[in-house]
């Protein structure tokens, strides 16, 4: 392949990246919305997660498509990872790349197997359970034995009484956010969103990455704490 073919593959890998990376940042902030309802009402919490768990849409059509999101996102990372360290005729450790770029630029592939693992600790706790009372066990109605009523809340706060559990939820979470701080304004450079829009975007980036993750702090220790 020649350069001009090898470099528009890699502006495609990187602008498929990018989009991944936005569509998976919807989902979070919407993922955050509905847990944030469990500090507040069980029931509004209960009565959300029921609807999402059992409606024919998102069940079907929309958690695929969020799966396959999630996994084409990282494979596509660690693709263009392995190709940048292969481009580099010189490496950070002689080019003084400490100097030359973020802690978070360098250490993206870092951040995201962990955050991967972490993926793996949420779908343990919770989507795999799920699979197995709706599928394995038929039981869609949202009740099962040893929980009043719909069962979706008792769940959550049993999951956030392990203070080890926690501590891993929120340390995941930072570094949620580092991985963030820098794959946000990446992924807006990417796809040329280079304007006078560019301040207000990189700043709403800022706040998304900071923000979004915090939440999820926040309902791990407010669960715990309560549950206590």
């Amino acid at each position: 392949m020649s350069k001009s073919g090898i470099l528009k593959s890699t502006i495609a890998r990187k602008v498929a990246m990018a989009l991944s990376a936005f569509f998976l940042m919807v989902f979070l902030l919407q993922h955050l919305i509905i847990n944030s309802t469990s500090m507040v009402s069980a029931d509004t919490f209960n009565d959300i997660s029921h609807f999402m768990g059992t409606n024919f849409l998102i069940q079907y059509i929309l958690q695929p498509v969020l799966l396959f999101g999630v996994v084409f996102h990282f494979i596509m990372g660690f693709v263009l990872e392995l190709k940048n360290r292969k481009s580099r005729s010189v490496k950070y450790a002689k080019n003084n790349g400490a100097a030359n770029s973020s802690w978070m630029s360098r250490n993206m592939i870092l951040t995201g197997v962990v955050i991967l693992a972490f993926l793996g600790l949420h779908f343990y706790d919770f989507w795999i359970p799920e699979l197995i009372t709706k599928f394995g066990q038929g039981n869609w109605s949202g009740v099962v034995e040893g929980h009043e009523g719909l069962r979706y809340f008792g769940e959550l706060q049993h999951k956030f009484v392990d203070p080890v559990r926690v501590g891993i939820y929120c340390l995941s979470f930072i570094l949620l956010s580092l991985h963030l701080l820098h794959g946000f304004s990446s992924a807006f450079q990417s796809v040329g969103a280079n304007n006078k829009y560019t301040r207000g975007l990189k700043n709403f980036g800022i706040a998304y990455a900071v923000l979004v993750p915090l939440g999820f702090v926040v309902i791990a220790l407010f669960h715990h704490f309560n549950h206590c």
